[in-house]
């Protein structure tokens, strides 16, 4: 018996900044015993609790399902332990796999020489059962493994997500510089937008905020798109539990009325993408794209206002986005009275162009950037 079915509790990663919005979605899934952590939630939750989540979870990075837990001094032991694992049990030798490890405060210092040695003991597994082994691949592997080791105390996981879940799958295409599904669902969230106000996007790019938004509105699951999850490898899966909860949640799902989502953005191949990734989901259609720059709007009166603007750390010279900001306070103060805007800036330096004083700033992490989500109110 393996960890996780010992004590039904599994690990969520979780982006910097996110973890409390994250606690508060996995106890609306039905997770229990739900404990913030530095980025990432411990929680316990019974089989269908896990597939709700990893189907419905819009925070969520993914989840790990400890299966041994032990002291750890050495590699050669590491090695021991993960040698005795049926990995048989998960997967077989025709498909790909990559162990991610992260170590601290460790006498094996070194996370890839730690990821190397469960490499080696899944690898010589395989041999020893089959004659062959599986190929690794780092980048889109078919099964994930997770190695921790804090404190000389090693946690081997199996990733039940099957690979991050800010992949949805209706980004068929994108921009330079995208949002991360994750972050523009966090911004939806934070936004409190329930439907009762049109929102619109000026900055609107590959249309991944106008798409979260959506899907939130019209209770479309985060995972509707994808096409499997790691949990679908465990040798405890049940097929038929697993149908039930995708068919209960996409039950739910909802239609909206035409122009309370819109959307605009200066380049026309990113409105063009943004039409195509929404016409991925149910709905999608119905979401009004334009191609123009946000100053040749006329007015955005009483309605919530979301983007993320160009900035200088991947967008070009500074002077030039600064200018650019100064023109979006500008927008604002003048043809956005009634309304309540919520920008993501990647660089915090910008947020005094604006001109603005804003209501209040929000720490949030982007692909590793440290940016603010902050909210002007537009009087």
């Amino acid at each position: 018996m393996y960890e996780y079915q010992k004590t039904n509790r599994y690990f969520a990663q979780v982006a910097a900044g996110m973890e409390e919005l994250g606690a508060v979605e996995l106890k609306a899934l039905g997770a229990q015993q739900v404990a913030p952590d530095f980025r990432g939630i411990y929680f316990e939750a019974s089989r269908d609790v896990v597939y709700r989540i990893n189907y419905c979870s819009r925070l969520i990075s993914r989840v790990l399902a400890p299966l041994v837990k032990f002291h750890c001094h050495s590699p050669k032991y590491l090695y021991k332990k993960c040698r005795e694992i049926r990995w048989d049990q998960f997967f077989s030798i025709d498909k790909t796999f990559a162990v991610f490890a992260n170590v601290s405060r460790s006498q094996i210092s070194h996370s890839q020489y730690a990821a190397l040695n469960v490499k080696d003991a899944i690898v010589d597994h395989f041999r020893e059962m089959t004659g062959e082994r599986p190929n690794v691949e780092r980048i889109e592997p078919d099964v994930a493994i997770n190695l921790h080791i804090d404190s000389n105390f090693a946690t081997v996981s199996w990733d039940v997500s099957g690979g991050a879940l800010h992949r949805r799958g209706y980004r068929r295409q994108s921009v330079d510089a995208p949002m991360q599904e994750t972050l523009a669902a966090a911004i939806i969230k934070l936004s409190g937008w329930n439907g009762e106000l049109p929102l619109y996007d000026p900055f609107c790019g590959s249309g991944t905020l106008l798409i979260e938004a959506l899907m939130r509105h019209c209770k479309i699951p985060a995972g509707f798109l994808r096409e499997k999850f790691g949990f679908e490898s465990l040798p405890d899966f049940e097929i038929d539990l697993w149908r039930q909860v995708k068919l209960e949640a996409d039950k739910q799902i909802e239609e909206f009325d035409v122009g309370l989502i819109a959307g605009s953005d200066i380049s026309a191949a990113a409105t063009k993408i943004a039409v195509n990734n929404l016409a991925m989901l149910p709905g999608g259609d119905r979401v009004q794209i334009n191609t123009k720059p946000f100053n040749q709007i006329e007015k955005l009166e009483h309605r919530i206002i979301v983007g993320n603007p160009p900035y200088g750390i991947r967008q070009g010279k500074k002077e030039e986005i600064s200018s650019l900001y100064r023109q979006l306070g500008d927008f604002l103060k003048q043809r956005c009275q009634r309304s309540t805007a919520y920008f993501y800036f990647g660089d915090r330096s910008l947020i005094p162009c604006v001109g603005l004083k804003p209501a209040w700033r929000k720490p949030l992490s982007n692909g590793g950037l440290d940016g603010r989500l902050v909210r002007f109110d537009i009087y």
